[in-house]
């Protein structure tokens, strides 16, 4: 049985990395650090600004350094960026983070594709750097990639996403996510495999990070506030995809589930109106309008009742 929705949740915003990745619209250093400082500016405490991952594989992302070396001290906002491996933790070490994401992956042929390695390997890489960065006084969060369904063996056993979520925590984590990362997830499934989570994890906090691919990813969202996620990954405009999961296509967007929030009296902290300025600005640089409803349809003009 799943429990109220929260009275406020977290949103990390993960369009400058996650939203961006994976388009073939080359955004310049200058509009990725306006990105982000838009979004600071409406309200968005956590940002994933970029991974440190080979820009042969992923152009997007070949600013790395530059970008963070502009927005890593903004005020009152924690700036993250996605590590893959020991290189990639050096990296962010140099960059002088206080937040960084880990992937895990729930299958082999997945992690395969994504970092060369199996799952339990990318366990292993993370248990050498749980305590590296937990020595640095880094915040640690780890994504469960395809936690959900993977593009290349299909079903994945919630027994094996509990297993690997199991051995992750013990090595040592903040914050633990499962990721929907094409879009197959369906709110039954979501309640069942953060309750298992919460179980094999207690006192770990959840995150949750969805793919609108089917249209299924704002009603996911919601069954996770109700099955104790008190995270939410989202993107500016409904941007979003993985260059290595086909079909892995726009995360939920940030306007429109702040939107669904708003009308549900669950506070985020972040402007509406701010984040609709700021994905009108974000088509502009992309060149074409993006997935999210909400910037393009007027604002609600009702009150709710106490």
């Amino acid at each position: 049985m799943t429990a109220q929705r929260p009275t406020t949740v977290e949103i990390v915003e993960v369009g400058p990395r996650d939203g961006l990745q994976n388009d073939s619209r080359l955004l310049s250093t200058d509009a990725k650090v306006e990105m982000i400082r838009r979004l600071a500016e409406a309200g968005l405490r956590r940002i994933e600004a970029a991974s440190f991952v080979n820009p042969k594989r992923v152009p997007q992302m070949a600013d790395a350094e530059a970008v963070l070396a502009r927005v890593v001290d903004l005020p009152g906002v924690s700036v993250s960026g996605l590590v893959l491996n020991a290189r990639g933790f050096e990296r962010a070490l140099a960059a002088k983070l206080r937040e960084i994401s880990f992937v895990a992956v729930a299958t082999d042929t997945m992690a395969a594709r994504n970092q060369g390695t199996t799952a339990l390997g990318l366990v292993e890489t993370w248990s050498d750097l749980a305590v590296r960065a937990k020595d640095a006084g880094l915040f640690r969060s780890v994504t469960i990639a395809v936690a959900f369904g993977c593009p290349f063996e299909g079903e994945v056993a919630l027994d094996r996403v509990i297993d690997i979520a199991f051995a992750l925590a013990e090595s040592g984590v903040d914050e633990i996510s499962l990721a929907d990362t094409i879009g197959v997830a369906t709110p039954r499934m979501v309640e069942e495999r953060f309750a298992a989570l919460a179980r094999a994890v207690p006192g770990v906090p959840m995150r949750a990070h969805f793919h609108n691919t089917r249209n299924t990813g704002y009603a996911n969202a919601d069954a996770a506030l109700r099955s104790g996620v008190t995270v939410l990954d989202a993107s500016l405009g409904g941007l979003g995809g993985c260059p290595f999961a086909p079909g892995a296509t726009g995360n939920i967007a940030t306007e429109d589930l702040v939107s669904m929030l708003e009308r549900d009296r669950v506070v985020s902290g972040i402007s509406l109106e701010a984040l609709r300025a700021a994905t009108c600005w974000l088509e502009g640089e992309m060149g074409r309008r993006l997935p999210g409803h909400a910037a393009h349809v007027a604002p609600w003009p009702g009150v709710l009742a106490a």
